[in-house]
Parts: C-alpha cells; structure tokens; sequence
C-alpha cells in the first residue's frame, strides 16, 4: 500500500493506517451488518437481565443443593423462572432444563413431564427424610432436603 500524499496523523494514527482501516471496512460492510445484527438479537447476559420478580421468588429460594438417601442430591442452578436442575440417582447424575411454573419447577425427563414441588420429609415418601420440614419432591420415593 502506498503513502497517501499527506503524511498527516488522524487522531495519532498515520494517513496509511487510515487508508487501510477504511479500504477494509469497505470490503468488509456485508459482514459489520451481518454482526450488528446478531449482536442485536443475542439475548442479554444474566447480570443485564431483569431482576427475579415475586412471580419467580418462590421458585428461586430454590437454588442450591438439596440433598436426598444414598449420595442422591437435587442441584438446582439458573434464576428467574429459568433452571437447570441436575438430578443424581443411584444411575448418577443427569442435567435437564426447567421453568417455574405457578409454585413448581418442570422439566421433561425421558419423554415425560416432571414437576419439583415444595413438600416436608412425610410429603416426599421417603422413611429417611421423615423428619426433615424443607424438602423437595419430583416423584413419591424421590425427594430431596436440606436444613
């Protein structure tokens, strides 16, 4: 590339870097608009989303590890009404996406539909958490506590 007649500075940048910034947006305008445009529909990170409303809270306080008999555990992640939930059986642990839904979480888990619902020890039929009051049940036999 040839100096430019003018050896300038534009904004403490020579004339020849200039000449060649913008030839290259020239060649490259197809793909700026192409990134502006995706830039523009990406969804927005979690810290630029919207505060969990009531709506959501009650689903929220959720989040953690809920711990079951035998090394099972419920891990509940996300916020706002969106979860991942990863449930370790006996199998091990699986990962699924969920959404809060009135005071429940579903999710689909082997072409069924699923639901984490609030319940105490009795509520999740399992003699192990009996005794336990801040529980989380999927199925009878599968519920999950914690203090």
């Amino acid at each position: 590339m040839r100096w430019r007649a003018s050896e300038q500075h534009l904004g403490g940048a020579p004339t020849l870097v200039w000449a060649r910034l913008s030839k290259a947006f020239r060649i490259g305008a197809p793909s700026v608009a192409l990134l502006a445009v995706l830039v523009a529909c990406a969804e927005p990170e979690p810290s630029q989303a919207a505060a969990p409303t009531a709506e959501f809270a009650a689903t929220d306080v959720w989040l953690g590890r809920w711990t079951g008999p035998e090394g099972t555990y419920l891990d509940i992640s996300g916020g706002g009404g969106r979860y991942e939930l990863t449930v370790a059986d006996l199998d091990g642990p699986r990962t699924f996406p969920g959404q809060a839904q009135a005071s429940s979480i579903v999710f689909e888990r082997d072409g069924t539909r699923e639901a984490v619902r609030a319940t105490d020890g009795v509520g999740t039929g399992m003699k192990w958490l009996a005794d336990q009051s801040n529980c989380l049940v999927i199925n009878p036999g599968e519920g999950f506590c914690r203090p």
